[in-house]
């Protein structure tokens, strides 16, 4: 098994054309240590002559993909040893709140998956998470996403027929660009001073004109710091 220096050592290019005892009689002169022999039946000698040629220009050109290919090799290797950075100790705190954070909101009320909404109120049972995504779509209502499934809240819906409570679109219109899907979620499930220390996913459906007012405040509370 030739060693990894020899197999990047490629030096001294030459290329020798002619019969079979034409070649043997050069090769008895010179002190090559390696021969690549390439033999035809039929060719004319400049035919022969020309891709000895091409094949002399292009040989310098394999040592160099051997050693951009050994250093690949090394460089995979060595990523592959070192071991991960891991993140700066201020991610990983900010990591832990975001995850105890958004646990604590999928605790503090019902969370409904579209199929779940559908079966209670009824719709077709071929696609039955199309109008539930065409409400959050429309802006009716907003749905948290949980291991790649989205989740809807169940105090956003009206007890009767399970479609979302017509209060929520124009809370939703309020915080429109300020506030993402678990920021939302984070607002109604914190309590509020403008509320009396109340949530206001707790006072959604009894009281929605409170809920909007709250909202608005808390938009002019941010606007102007």
């Amino acid at each position: 098994m030739a060693r990894t220096n020899d197999t990047l050592e490629l030096s001294g290019f030459g290329a020798l054309t002619g019969t079979p005892k034409q070649v043997g009689d050069q090769l008895d002169r010179l002190t090559a240590e390696q021969v690549i022999a390439l033999t035809f039946e039929h060719g004319s000698e400049p035919a022969i002559r020309a891709l000895a040629d091409t094949v002399v220009s292009i040989a310098p050109l394999v040592r160099t993909i051997l050693m951009r290919r050994q250093r690949e090799a090394i460089g995979s290797i060595i990523e592959a040893l070192v071991p991960q950075v891991p993140p700066p100790q201020h991610m990983l705190v900010e990591a832990r709140m975001t995850a105890e954070a958004r646990r604590a909101v999928l605790e503090s009320g019902d969370w409904l998956t579209a199929s779940q909404i559908a079966n209670m109120a009824g719709f077709s049972t071929s696609n039955p998470s199309a109008q539930p995504n065409k409400w959050k779509k429309e802006g009716q209502i907003f749905a948290v996403r949980h291991r790649g499934v989205d989740y809807f809240p169940g105090y956003a819906l009206d007890s009767a027929g399970y479609r979302p409570i017509k209060a929520l679109a124009k809370v939703l219109s309020v915080f429109s660009g300020k506030k993402d899907d678990w920021g939302l979620a984070y607002w109604f499930a914190s309590v509020n001073s403008s509320l009396g220390g109340k949530r206001p996913q707790d006072m959604l459906i009894a009281q929605p004109e409170r809920v909007l007012a709250a909202a608005e405040d808390e938009l002019v509370g941010a606007l102007h710091g």
